[in-house]
């Protein structure tokens, strides 16, 4: 039997557990520039307000029923979310992060464990410990697993726990499953599937059949087949797969024609992939930078431009790819545009460990690494950008509009709560 634990309303329940007001008061977590609303509480939701709803059309429900308004704390939620795994993890023979806020667990060694009550246990150890409420499905695979945690929350939302351990019940869990809501049905194939007279997880199941399913959804679209039939087909990634590319990339706060400001942002960003690359041991190839305008605003000019370029020796150090990106950006920039994002690509990944030098080139020198080691050991210690390269800046004009921002109440000691 395999579980999926999935937290409630994730980013809600991170704000929430440090700020206990807003329990039962409708809320909602917006995106990225405060831009859409991308969680809602239950309360938010019953307000009738969407997933990825645009913030400037509920300015009217916002104020008419004091809806709270975050904007998103990823480096909150992503500390919430490695406490809630490693909870799991203790108690669970095997485990897959699936996201930020889900993992599956493989109960396979547990034959002898009433599930059931594993599961509410596990769920009220989670809570209890992180202050996040979770919701438990359980079944013989994956894709029925994912479909056991749904049918909990709508069917069973106190107990946030269902079972699928009888044909019976999966049956029952599959007749209430639109076939819209069945994993990875997106919504191209759904409209295929209804008009095929599918109309929910069961008639997938008993009207179709596999060859006419490979046929219309492909090869994976028969392996969902096979996994609501109680047939595993789904692999296990306990450690996911190496990344060929590592992008990181911002809407400005606001519309950009500085280069300076440009510059700033570029060199932010290859900064923050030279950091993963260093803690994943991994090394790039090549480096690709692109700005883009607002393609929202068809009557200001357009321009998207992109340029990629090789680097003579893989590398992971910032100072290489900060040198790189400049040169790129140089070729590219074009003054007298609003620029609305740009971003940087580190691309062809290899371990640090297998560097191919060509015939004149030589090893960086070991003090170079021991600097990268140094600065982001400064960093984790007193804080993201503490020591930064000149280049970066201190420029705000760029930055994400994050109006109603939360402390960082895990990892800064400075925003940590006072009793009083």
């Amino acid at each position: 039997m395999i579980a999926l634990i999935d937290c409630n309303n994730f980013y809600v329940s991170c704000e929430r557990v440090f700020q206990p007001t807003l329990l039962g008061r409708a809320m909602i977590v917006l995106s990225n520039n405060d831009g859409c609303a991308i969680a809602r509480s239950e309360e938010a939701k019953a307000l009738g307000v969407q997933m990825a709803q645009p913030a400037f059309m509920i300015e009217e429900v916002i104020k008419k029923n004091n809806v709270a308004v975050h904007s998103s704390n990823y480096t909150l939620y992503d500390s919430m979310s490695k406490r809630v795994m490693q909870i799991i993890k203790e108690r669970v023979p095997r485990t897959e992060v699936y996201s930020i806020d889900e993992i599956f667990a493989d109960l396979t060694g547990m034959a002898y464990c009433d599930l059931r009550e594993f599961a509410k246990e596990l769920k009220q150890i989670v809570t209890s410990s992180t202050g996040i409420p979770v919701s438990v499905g359980i079944a013989p695979t994956k894709a029925l697993a994912k479909m056991a945690n749904r049918y909990a929350k709508k069917t069973r939302p106190d107990e946030g726990v269902f079972v699928a351990d009888s044909q019976e019940l999966i049956d029952a869990m599959l007749a209430f499953t639109g076939v819209g809501d069945i994993w990875g049905i997106g919504k191209q194939h759904e409209v295929q599937l209804k008009q095929a007279g599918v109309l929910t997880a069961l008639d997938f199941v008993q009207k179709a059949t596999e060859e006419w399913v490979r046929k219309t959804l492909t090869v994976k679209g028969q392996r969902l087949y096979k996994e609501l039939k109680g047939i595993p087909c789904f692999e296990w990634e306990e450690e996911r797969p190496t990344r060929k590319a590592i992008c990181t990339s911002k809407s400005f706060g606001k519309l950009i024609t500085s280069k300076g400001e440009v510059k700033q942002a570029v060199a932010k960003f290859t900064s923050a992939c030279a950091e993963k690359l260093r803690k994943e041991k991994n090394c790039a190839t090549k480096i690709e930078v692109f700005i883009k305008t607002n393609p929202h605003k068809p009557n200001e000019k357009q321009y998207e431009p992109s340029v990629t370029l090789d680097l003579p020796v893989a590398t992971n150090l910032t100072t290489e790819l900060i040198r790189y990106a400049m040169k790129g950006l140089e070729t590219i920039f074009q003054a007298g545009y609003k620029y609305q994002k740009a971003g940087v690509v580190v691309k062809d990944l290899v371990p640090e460990t297998v560097i191919q030098l060509g015939m004149f080139e030589e090893k960086p020198p070991e003090k170079d690494k021991r600097l990268m080691d140094c600065l982001d050991q400064v960093n984790k210690t007193f804080g993201k950008d503490t020591v930064r390269f000149g280049v970066q800046g201190y420029g705000k004009a760029w930055h994400l509009k994050q109006g109603n921002l939360s402390a960082q109440f895990t990892t800064n000691i400075n925003h940590i709560p006072k009793a009083s």
